[in-house]
């Protein structure tokens, strides 16, 4: 039994189609599953279907849905203060980037609050165009960084091509991805060498002096989650260091617990000059973003005006959730907890499920951050539906899922298994058993 109003949820999908237009859909065919309610690691469908949340919404609810103290923060804070614009200074602001400072690497000491992920890369970008005076970036294939017009242009999939003008200065490269290798490799050790020859021969063609920054995804998300090899990031780190270029980690995913780390770039100790962050810092309750920024790189907007802002900037109502997110994680273990369950549970688990479906080409992953790709051969590892695109098969797997209870999460020919980071021993082992279910209907496909 759930409180769920059928009749509330049928009138919500009505106005819903009537009035919303949706992002990356053909609005006609649309069909959007009505959310009525959510705690911890479920949510409840218009029908009061419960149902594991394997996907954590866009892989942001980091902290599970409704933790009572994030929900008490916003409360308190909406009591006090709700918004004041950006040139003021506020105790909720503050706190919250004194938190996120905090935990990031050494030199990075001051935080620009955006509203989100896309806006952070986009103002990342700005300043290191305006500190080096360069107007270059490079950015990978294989990559997401947003929707807003440079962070669309900087993403590496397939959602750019019909948003891309060819703006000047975004140059993609090949990033290393040992099970689709593109540089012939057949081992990490190959794979990592051949990647950062590829990126000095692209920097050289390209001018070293013309190249303000390199922006990579820590760890890819939504592209693939395909953790660095060893060696890559600390050679794309040497090279942007002994050309001038600043190295920018788009941890907007990856970051504030994901990967069983504060940051993704905790596993590498790689200390980039501006970080971007975004989703888990706050688990999406308000939205929030921000760009960690170097000393060094904010040391020449001391006497110069940084030429950029947001009405939003540092919200009150989204800071104090930051805040409450980032003490609760703290207190409660969450980060430590997303590292166990990906060693001890998940990571075991999703082994398993590799051993007995044929349709798993491989697992790759770590903390709750996890995805399989999915092939129709093994041998010639095709992918279950095309780069960007879907499939009978994939229609399937996602339909099965959602039919035993676990909201999944999909892209192309990829399963991504990523849960909160609040997420028990029996919730994951829950969500393994309707995989395994759902993946045996797809192996009976092929």
């Amino acid at each position: 039994m759930t409180d769920v109003d059928p009749e509330a949820s049928r009138r919500a999908y009505e106005l819903d189609r009537a009035h919303v237009f949706h992002s990356w859909v053909a609005q006609g065919p649309h069909r959007p599953m009505v959310v009525a309610r959510a705690e911890g690691s479920y949510l409840w469908d218009g029908e009061g279907r419960r149902l594991l949340d394997f996907s954590s919404q866009l892989v942001n609810t980091n902290i599970g849905h409704q933790h009572p103290r994030v929900v008490a923060a916003i409360q308190e804070q909406a009591a006090l203060l709700c918004t004041v614009a950006p040139q003021h200074a506020n105790a909720a602001r503050s706190e919250a980037a004194r938190l996120v400072v905090e935990r990031a690497p050494e030199g990075l000491g001051k935080v620009f609050f955006t509203n989100g992920g896309a806006d952070a890369n986009e103002h990342a970008v700005r300043m290191a165009r305006l500190h080096t005076g360069r107007p270059k970036v490079l950015t990978t294939y294989r990559s997401y960084h947003g929707g807003t017009q440079t962070a669309i242009n900087l993403t590496g999939d397939p959602r750019r091509w019909a948003n891309d003008t060819a703006s000047a200065g975004v140059v993609h490269v090949q990033g290393p991805f040992l099970y689709r290798s593109p540089f012939w490799a057949t081992t990490e050790e190959e794979e990592s060498a051949r990647a950062l020859e590829h990126l000095e021969q692209v920097v050289a063609l390209e001018g070293p002096s013309t190249i303000a920054a390199v922006l990579l995804e820590t760890v890819p998300g939504t592209a693939g989650i395909m953790l660095p090899p060893p060696g890559y990031l600390a050679g794309v780190r040497e090279l942007c260091h002994r050309h001038g270029i600043l190295l920018v980690l788009d941890e907007v995913m990856a970051g504030f617990g994901r990967t069983g780390a504060w940051f993704a770039r905790d596993h590498w100790g790689v200390v980039p000059d501006l970080m971007t962050f975004a989703k888990g810092v706050n688990s999406g309750y308000v939205p929030l973003g921000g760009v960690l920024i170097g000393d060094h790189v904010a040391a020449t907007f001391d006497e110069r005006p940084y030429p950029g802002g947001l009405t939003y900037s540092g919200h009150p109502l989204a800071c104090a959730a930051a805040v409450a997110t980032i003490t609760a994680m703290a207190d409660e273990g969450v980060v430590e907890n997303a590292a166990r369950v990906g060693a001890e549970v998940l990571g075991p688990g999703l082994a398993e499920l590799a051993e007995r479906h044929p349709v798993v080409g491989e697992v790759r992953g770590l903390g709750v951050f996890w995805a399989l790709e999915l092939v129709r051969d093994r041998g010639t590892r095709e992918a279950l539906a095309p780069y960007g695109g879907s499939s009978a098969e994939m229609g399937a797997l996602v339909a099965v899922c959602k039919e035993r209870g676990l909201l999944p999460f999909t892209n192309g020919g990829r399963l991504h298994v990523v849960p909160p980071c609040t997420v028990s021993d029996a919730e994951a082992k829950e969500g393994l058993g309707i995989l395994d279910e759902a993946l045996a209907v797809v192996d009976a496909m092929l």
